[in-house]
């Protein structure tokens, strides 16, 4: 039986190189395109814009944004995702060096809720025209999206768990419980339940969750 003569090294190298330029290339037009959407939205303060406009933003062409994006869904979805990936690591980030797991957990928590409060003199249709569109029609989406919060948040919690802080027998579900209370409860904020109601804080948010998670 003949052997295939392995491929020179000479060759994989060059291939190599060629496929981790086209790469390069191919991020930064879609940057280009995220930014371009990015900066509509915020000259707009809505998402209503059309793909030709994002196209000469960017001083790109319509081809090109066809090669990357099937359509202005696609591209409204990963800007959604790449704020929600941007949330993740700043909440992790913070949660590193503090101490022991429960204090990251509330962190966390606090946190999460903060950057969910809706801002009067801050227009975010990207979260609130666009993340509701998504939930109705595109549930599944909104799941992938918001998939590095819910790895975080497991991962505090089965911390927790097994500094025997909490009781955690399944942390991924108790993850996106925690998480859907805490962003809700923040949204919901300044929607008074009765005439005298004073805006919930994250402090309030925390010892809630705590006493669900803790048993307490």
């Amino acid at each position: 039986m003949t052997a295939i003569p392995e491929e020179p090294a000479w060759r994989q190298r060059a291939v190599e190189r060629s496929t981790r330029a086209a790469k390069q290339r191919a991020e930064q037009r879609v940057q280009r395109f995220l930014e371009a959407a990015q900066e509509l939205i915020a000259e707009k303060g809505t998402t209503d814009f059309t793909v030709q406009e994002v196209v000469d933003r960017s001083k790109q062409s319509l081809r090109s944004f066809y090669q990357h994006f099937d359509g202005k869904h696609e591209l409204l979805l990963a800007l959604f995702e790449d704020a929600l990936s941007t949330s993740a690591t700043e909440i992790r980030e913070a949660t590193a060096g503090a101490g022991e797991p429960l204090p990251r957990l509330r962190i966390a928590v606090e946190m999460l809720f903060e950057q969910s409060l809706p801002n009067p003199g801050v227009q975010r249709p990207l979260f609130s025209d666009f993340a509701l569109q998504l939930l109705v029609k595109h549930p599944a989406q909104v799941a992938t999206a918001h998939l590095p919060l819910l790895t975080l948040f497991t991962e505090l919690l089965e911390q927790a768990a097994e500094a025997g802080g909490i009781h955690a027998d399944k942390p991924r579900r108790l993850a996106a419980l925690l998480m859907q209370t805490v962003m809700f409860a923040a949204q919901a904020n300044g929607v008074a339940a009765e005439s005298h109601t004073h805006p919930v804080t994250a402090d309030e948010v925390w010892q809630f969750c705590l006493g669900g998670i803790s048993g307490a």
